[in-house]
């Protein structure tokens, strides 16, 4: 969502499988404290995600049912777009990509050190912040056209 920016045009989008992972915006903000002081609602990116999806549908799935059962909720997106599963999915080396960009060194080390999906948190983290009560109504509205392979999250959905 933060390459939606004023001018750029997203007609490449047009001829693409759009798929949209969500992250409950309590775990985002989260994530952000932990490397910026005042993050912006801006900063956080559910409006421009939602301005896309809505202007290229597709399919959307939660990052936190990846996390509970990454094969589970992988094998039904592909089915889902129509792509073809494999078990190597599942893992990878550890290390960055040419292609992660000036911003990986901030931000990509947890993954850059994986090899795997790690677990899910039990939990979602307390922030108090308006940015919380700002974002909501975005995931909700994205959240309502998840895919249905389980349903882990549904306590989590409300703040």
């Amino acid at each position: 969502a933060h390459h939606k920016v004023e001018g750029f045009s997203l007609g490449w989008a047009e001829v693409c499988t759009n798929v949209y992972l969500i992250r409950h915006p309590a775990r985002v903000i989260a994530s952000y404290l932990r490397k910026r002081e005042k993050p912006t609602f801006e900063d956080l990116g559910f409006e421009q995600q939602l301005e896309i999806f809505e202007r290229f549908p597709g399919p959307v799935i939660d990052s936190n049912d990846v996390l509970v059962k990454p094969e589970v909720a992988l094998k039904g997106l592909c089915a889902e777009i129509g792509m073809t599963w494999d078990e190597a999915m599942l893992s990878w080396p550890a290390g960055g990509h040419d292609s992660d960009g000036v911003w990986s060194r901030h931000w990509y080390q947890a993954v850059h050190r994986s090899t795997g999906f790690a677990a899910a948190e039990s939990f979602l983290p307390r922030v108090e912040s308006p940015l919380l009560k700002e974002a909501m109504p975005y995931y909700l509205a994205l959240d309502a056209h998840k895919l249905s392979f389980f349903d882990v999250g549904s306590a989590q959905r409300e703040v």
